[in-house]
């Protein structure tokens, strides 16, 4: 008359005598660095032609999450860009340092990784790294795309324009690091909100709500840059980024500028879109070094680097 409970999404329980035994429901197995659930408890028995009770649930989840489907063994290798890492597992992903351990930013993935004690110490330490996903940055999509250099490395001063919620803005904090500066400029105030919030947290994040055609309004809180990135999406992007790198680039930085063509010109060829973007940069002392498209990750965008005002070759 017992019903009997099995582990992982239990069976039916076997009731005899009547029909209809108890049904014993195991929870299923944990994820992340936990094992499986446990096998269900038996069923308690019934009174005579009844099926016996629920089979006990099986055990509890796995502790923490997973990350990287189901807590597997995860190797971080540096990539080539200083400060940027893959996470080898079963399926390999871009990372970046996570500068704030226990926190997610959008909801993105973390991986924590164990490393070997340094000298004089005995107990590992724990790095958290964080996911960056190409199809919610430009600038991971560059990076996985091929590009030869994004100028953002530890210790670089960004100027990022377009920052949005700041999902972008986090991990160009991660890469530059506490000796770096991101000064985030977003005009919108509902996305303005988020990186406001997210800027707290991480104290080289410079956020700035105003408008990015003038620069003027907040020249009080930025120093010179190394390192310019647009993502605008609008259809006068290269003066504002002409504009802000008269005032805030140095002479031989560089602009990293992402171009949506339908923004610009929806009725023209992508292709004739960005030969005329490049065009307008080199009119405003800009030398075009690279181009690449981002796709698989994005439709008809790609990504534009030049350099400022080069140090003339003696």
């Amino acid at each position: 008359m017992s019903g009997r409970g099995r582990g992982f999404g239990g069976g039916r329980g076997r009731g005899r005598g009547s029909p209809g035994g108890g049904r014993g429901r195991g929870s299923p197995g944990g994820r992340g660095d936990g094992g499986r659930g446990g096998r269900g408890g038996r069923g308690g028995r019934g009174p005579p032609g009844r099926g016996g009770g629920r089979g006990g649930r099986g055990g509890g989840r796995g502790g923490g999450r997973g990350g990287m489907k189901g807590g597997a063994k995860v190797i971080v290798e540096p990539h080539r860009h200083e400060g940027v890492f893959v996470a080898r597992g079963k399926e390999d992903a871009l990372v970046t340092l996570n500068s704030t351990p226990g926190i997610a930013v959008y909801g993105e993935k973390r991986i924590s990784v164990e490393v070997p004690p340094k000298d004089g110490e005995t107990v590992a330490q724990k790095v958290e790294y964080r996911v960056w996903n190409p199809f919610r940055s430009k600038l991971a999509a560059a990076v996985l795309g091929g590009v030869d250099n994004i100028w953002i490395a530890p210790g670089s001063k960004v100027l990022y324009i377009g920052a949005a919620a700041g999902t972008s803005v986090s991990h160009v904090s991660d890469i530059v690091g506490p000796q770096g500066a991101v000064y985030a400029v977003e005009f919108s105030h509902r996305p303005g909100r988020d990186l406001l919030s997210m800027a707290k947290q991480r104290t080289n994040v410079i956020p700035i709500i105003e408008d990015a055609r003038h620069p003027l309004k907040y020249r009080m809180l930025i120093g010179m840059v190394d390192t310019v990135f647009a993502d605008v999406a609008q259809p006068d992007q290269a003066r504002i980024v002409a504009l802000n790198s008269h005032y805030f680039l140095k002479n031989g930085g560089h602009a990293v500028i992402a171009v949506k063509a339908s923004c610009i010109d929806s009725t023209a060829s992508p292709e004739a879109v960005f030969a005329r973007e490049v065009q307008k940069l080199q009119a405003e002392n800009f030398k075009p070094l690279e181009q690449l498209t981002l796709e698989p990750y994005e439709r008809d965008h790609a990504v534009v680097i030049a350099e400022y005002r080069p140090n003339k070759k003696k």
